[in-house]
């Protein structure tokens, strides 16, 4: 399970359309163009499928293709063969005061497992760290798509359960980048919890 909360600024990208849910519910849909920057290297665009609640058939003229936008809400991420799609519900659009930077800001709640290595590092200060990479799997078909996120704990020792193939929960704040030509999810963690899979 990954879910984000979030503020993403960019570009529409995909004209907007009403359509419904099974449960006859109106809602709008369009699609949102980022920006995402290489630390080296090329940038890359990332294309977001933002939906959002509507019992107004008009607003789809409020949304032309080009428009600079800023919207908030719950960013998901989906597997498909090795392909990530990008699913915000949104619950506040602004296209008013939309800045001229692109960027997806925002805190991130994981539910997954960690990868081979736990590597405990120290800083300038001489404060330990911990680094670790961790995966969140879904069905795909018949088999499991994983999606990977890379998490970096400040600020407090490593737990003695922190151990490669644990199960775990965390919190933390959420860092998009581009790291050797794809998507390079970081999150930086303010809370950390077993989870325990059997369960």
């Amino acid at each position: 399970m990954i879910k984000c909360n979030v503020t993403v600024c960019g570009t529409i990208s995909r004209q907007a359309q009403i359509r419904a849910n099974k449960e006859g519910k109106q809602f709008i849909s369009f699609g949102v163009s980022v920006v995402i920057p290489a630390k080296s290297g090329i940038n890359k665009t990332v294309e977001i499928s933002v939906a959002k609640d509507t019992d107004n058939q008009g607003e789809t003229v409020n949304y032309p293709v080009g428009t600079r936008i800023e919207v908030a809400g719950v960013l998901q991420f989906h597997k498909k063969g090795d392909t990530l799609y990008y699913n915000l519900s949104a619950t506040g659009v602004n296209t008013f005061n939309a800045g001229n930077q692109d960027n997806i800001t925002g805190t991130l709640e994981f539910r997954g497992t960690i990868g081979k290595h736990v590597d405990v590092k120290t800083d300038k200060k001489g404060n330990p760290y911990t680094l670790f990479s961790a995966y969140s799997s879904e069905k795909d078909g018949d088999s499991y798509a994983y999606t990977w996120v890379r998490f970096m704990q400040f600020g407090s020792a490593k737990e003695e359960w922190v151990q490669a193939k644990a199960g775990f929960n965390a919190k933390g704040d959420l860092q998009i980048g581009v790291f050797n030509d794809r998507i390079d999810l970081t999150c930086r963690v303010k809370e950390l919890t077993p989870w325990d899979k059997k369960a």
